[in-house]
């Protein structure tokens, strides 16, 4: 078999080179470049072009100090397009197995000679040097005792991984860290107002199991490509983490009530809650961008979740009515879903975190008074972020003293004590799903 330059380059390197450059160069988000990039691969290349691209993506802060450490340069003074080609050979060789050294390399060169006027010469050189000493020899020394060590061996920003060391502690932080790197949870909520989990399970092409102490949830156990499965056409399920499934259940709605859902989209919530309620009584899902609430009332409709009632308006004016029981589950850094997300943690700052926790508190005082007195509020997050979370809560309650704190740690069945007594916070590598901050508050 001949290994010459004129050898093709494989379809899922092509793919994800396409989408390296796209995320750090076009600013698109990874997932939606994959999708559109890898539309004509067959499963197969599919699947190998989503694992090299997630993979480069999430690696990038490692795979760029590996660069400047074998190159002599920083990436930063590198064309873009030969900075894509090291960081995709360099994640394969270094990563995955299966493929040949020089048929990475060999694609790596190419996919930089075809895209860069000049330097596909480095690209060669650094892979193959890297290819020669191994994974084990340039990976093996990285340390994470300091933050700023931390960050470069888990490939977090430098900002997080300082904030972390100083929210959590450097033990928690450098798990925390680690575990970012590895596949999120694949799980499912069976929608209750079509079936339960049980006979979804059975429905199910992938082996899964169940979770003891959220009764709809199911944890597949290989891959599930969802939205072509009779199943999801026909409303039975929506992808949803445990951690999430956990914020409709410390809402705790009853049916007949008249339930607020501020920021409702995508929905998983809001027809979370509709389900609990057995599709009796009303759930009002605020969204304030068009699409997205058409988006989020079609997937009502698919959930056969008709009292679900969607309002397009901006959660930060002030609600229609009272209700029984209010979520507020604002725009957040997203911090907890590192895992599912490989290129958020690119895109968070330090400064658009204290700009959404402004907006937070707005969100939060309007779902407060929309609230009957006797009634429930719920304050949720995706993130592991003091800002958003425990401070804005501690703040929240500074200036309502007819609100209290429930006490939700003995009654969610995996979640740690937050910072904040009786709110809770999953997180991702201790429970084994995304990272939520979770408080409720009860009018007096």
């Amino acid at each position: 078999m001949s290994h010459s330059s004129e050898a093709p380059i494989a379809p899922a390197r092509r793919v994800a080179y396409a989408v390296l450059r796209r995320t750090f160069e076009g600013g698109a988000y990874a997932d939606l470049a994959l999708r559109a990039e890898a539309r004509d691969l067959n499963p197969r290349d599919r699947a190998l072009a989503m694992a090299l691209a997630s993979g480069a993506v999430q690696r990038r802060g490692t795979l760029d100090h590996l660069i400047e450490q074998l190159s002599g340069r920083t990436a930063e003074r590198l064309d873009a397009p030969l900075v894509a080609a090291l960081r995709l050979g360099l994640y394969e060789l270094l990563y995955m197995a299966g493929a040949p050294d020089y048929a990475v390399v060999h694609d790596a060169v190419q996919l930089a000679k075809s895209h860069a006027r000049a330097g596909h010469g480095l690209v060669n050189a650094v892979l193959r040097r890297a290819a020669r000493e191994g994974g084990r020899a340039l990976l093996a020394p990285l340390d994470d005792a300091t933050f700023a060590q931390a960050a470069i061996k888990h490939s977090h920003p430098r900002w997080l991984a300082r904030m972390w060391f100083e929210q959590l502690g450097a033990g928690e932080a450098r798990a925390l860290m680690a575990h970012d790197n590895e596949p999120a949870e694949l799980a499912l909520r069976a929608n209750a107002l079509v079936t339960d989990a049980a006979a979804l399970a059975r429905a199910l092409p992938v082996a899964s199991h169940r979770d003891a102490g959220i009764p709809e949830a199911l944890v597949l156990e290989g891959p599930f490509d969802a939205h072509s499965s009779p199943a999801w056409r026909e409303g039975a399920f929506v992808a949803q983490s445990r951690a999430a499934m956990l914020v409709a259940h410390a809402l705790g709605p009853v049916s007949g009530e008249r339930v607020l859902d501020l920021c409702a989209a995508p929905g998983g919530k809001a027809t979370h809650l509709a389900a609990l309620m057995g599709g009796e009584g009303e759930v009002v899902a605020v969204e304030r961008d068009g699409a997205r609430a058409r988006r989020l009332a079609q997937t009502a409709a698919r959930l056969h979740a008709r009292n679900v009632r969607v309002v397009v308006a901006d959660a930060r004016e002030p609600a229609q009515g009272t209700f029984d029981r209010v979520l507020v589950d604002p725009p957040c850094s997203g911090l907890g879903t590192l895992q599912a997300r490989p290129d958020l943690r690119w895109r968070a700052s330090a400064e658009a975190i204290a700009e959404m926790a402004v907006a937070q508190r707005e969100i939060l005082a309007r779902g407060a008074e929309a609230l009957r007195p006797g009634g429930v509020l719920v304050y949720s997050t995706c993130t592991i972020s003091a800002t958003e979370n425990e401070q804005v809560i501690a703040a929240f309650l500074d200036s309502h003293a007819d609100l209290s704190l429930d006490d939700l740690a003995a009654q969610l069945p995996f979640a740690a004590p937050s910072g904040i007594p009786g709110a809770v916070l999953t997180l991702p590598h201790r429970h084994d799903t995304a990272g939520f901050f979770i408080a409720r508050l009860r009018r007096s």
